[in-house]
Order: structure tokens, then C-alpha cells, then sequence
């Protein structure tokens, strides 16, 4: 810690738990101001920031963020990230659940992972589903959209887009052979 006489211990268990204390090494006892809502002041602020500060990078580098819950999705991460070495980027500050995948020679977008309303899909139900948002060629696309397991794209150009409900209505295999199609497309 920036504070000469204080020492920050992090301990992570094997399942996750994090347990964080500040020692005050002038009285070698736990400083717990920080923790306390009522405490007031500007050194018990910088004490609390700098804590908040460390636990969010070690929150940020150290575990996953689970945002996507759907299996296909979680394999799709997992299957972009092994094949392209691309993570996901989330660019909306007021949409956290949504994602793209981008190319990194001339970053343009190859996939969006999203998480609408069935309603907003053409479907009669406010349900959340999360969706993958691809490329397909233009001329064939029209054969593509089935209203059922292919839908227009949903936040993207009509045109060029397509929209995948990651239900398992598709499967993986079939996906992961779309996405890489979407990957050269985004190359062209």
C-alpha cells in the first residue's frame, strides 16, 4: 500500500473466496476504518479507495467474468479464443451483456454476443436469450433466414447479418463453422 505503515493480505481459496485485511503496522493490529460506512475523512477515503482499487484489478486479472450464461455461448468464447486468439470487447458502458468479436488486422467486427428480449427477435415473450450476430454473403443470405433457428440480424445491417438464439436450436459445430465463415467475410 502506498501508506508506509499499512500491509494489504489478499488471500484467494481454491474455490474462489477472496479475503482481503489491512494490518496497521505501527499497532500490528487489522485497520478496519475502511470497511465502515459512517468513517469519514480523507485518509480513511485514500485508505478505502486503494483497497477497492487492488480488489477490483485482482477481480479484473485474476477470475473470469461471468456475464454469458448460456453453454453455447461460453463455448463460442472458449472457441474464438483458441482459433483467433480474440476476446470478447465490451464497447457499451449501458449494455455490459453485450460483446463483439473484431479482427485484429483491420479491426472490423466478425461477431456480437447479445443478450435481448425474445420480443425484440420477433418472438411473443419478454424472455432474455443471448444471441450471436453474424456475417453471411449477401446474395445467400435471403435462403438463410428461416424466422426459426436464422433470424435477421438483430443489431446489425439486415444486409449482411444474421441472428443465432445460442438455445442449442443450432448446433455448435454448425455455428463455429458459420462464425469462421463471418471471420473471413470481415477480412474482405
Amino acid at each position: 500500500m502506498k501508506e508506509e505503515n499499512f500491509r494489504l493480505t489478499v488471500r484467494i481459496t481454491e474455490n474462489g473466496d477472496v479475503f482481503a485485511q489491512i494490518i496497521d503496522l505501527t499497532f500490528n493490529e487489522p485497520y478496519v476504518l475502511h470497511l465502515a460506512n459512517g468513517a469519514v475523512g480523507s485518509f480513511v477515503g485514500n485508505i478505502r479507495q486503494e483497497y477497492e482499487d487492488v480488489l477490483g484489478k485482482i477481480s479484473i486479472h485474476c477470475f473470469e467474468q461471468e456475464i454469458f450464461k448460456a453453454k453455447q455461448t461460453k463455448e463460442l468464447i472458449t472457441y474464438v479464443r483458441n482459433t483467433y486468439g480474440d476476446e470478447l470487447e465490451y464497447l457499451w458502458q449501458k449494455f455490459p451483456n453485450n460483446a463483439v468479436w473484431r479482427r485484429k488486422d483491420n479491426k472490423k467486427w466478425y461477431a456480437a454476443i447479445l443478450t435481448v428480449s425474445e420480443r425484440k427477435l420477433g418472438f411473443n415473450t419478454d424472455n432474455l436469450v443471448e444471441i450471436i450476430d453474424l456475417r453471411y454473403p449477401k446474395k445467400e443470405l435471403e435462403e438463410l433466414i428461416d424466422g426459426k433457428k436464422y433470424l435477421p440480424g438483430w443489431h446489425m445491417n439486415k444486409k449482411h447479418w444474421y441472428s443465432i438464439i445460442l438455445n442449442e436450436s443450432v448446433s455448435i459445430d454448425d455455428i463455429y463453422r458459420k462464425l469462421d465463415l463471418s471471420y473471413v467475410l470481415a477480412g474482405s
